[in-house]
């Protein structure tokens, strides 16, 4: 029987790679020469340190632009509130990995209020999609595209 699978992963090679791009767009910007903002990825999180709160949200929008140049969606991010003392402020960024359990179950839900026949099975943050017709898991495909879900959707091993 053919099957998918619908995951949410980043490449962690190229958030490595965009949040590279971000510290040397930095470092070459006017408005932040002569500071000590910086970008640290450890894992999947990405800390922002800045003297100001100002320039913490100049910096996620440059991090928004070179995440999506490394073709990584924005919407995987968890941007946490900014941290402000006397030495400066933090912001905590964290990309999010995997379908959490309740959006899984939302997308389950929406695939069987579609009245199709395939079956969907929740394995860890996975999402295990099975038909008997490739169509139906076509159709499947196009109706999670257009879901409301705060997570990009990749579909992986399809098999027929």
């Amino acid at each position: 029987m053919p099957s998918f699978d619908v995951v949410s992963e980043v490449d962690k090679h190229e958030l490595t790679n965009a949040v590279d791009q971000a510290n040397r767009e930095l470092s070459t910007r006017f408005d932040f020469k002569g500071t000590k903002a910086s970008f640290e990825l450890e894992g999947y999180d990405v800390t922002q340190v800045a003297e100001s709160a100002f320039q913490l949200k100049q910096m996620l929008d440059i991090l928004r632009g070179r995440l999506s140049a490394r073709n990584i969606d924005v919407r995987c991010m968890d941007v946490a509130d900014p941290l402000e003392n006397l030495g400066g402020a933090r912001q905590k960024v964290t990309i999010k990995q995997g379908i959490e359990q309740a959006t899984a179950k939302k997308l389950v839900a929406a695939i069987k209020a579609s009245k199709m026949k395939v079956e969907s099975q929740i394995n860890g943050d996975k999402l295990r999609i099975t038909g008997k017709k490739r169509d139906d898991l076509q159709a499947v495909m196009a109706l999670l595209r257009k879901t409301d879900v705060d997570l990009p959707l990749q579909f992986e091993n399809f098999r027929d």
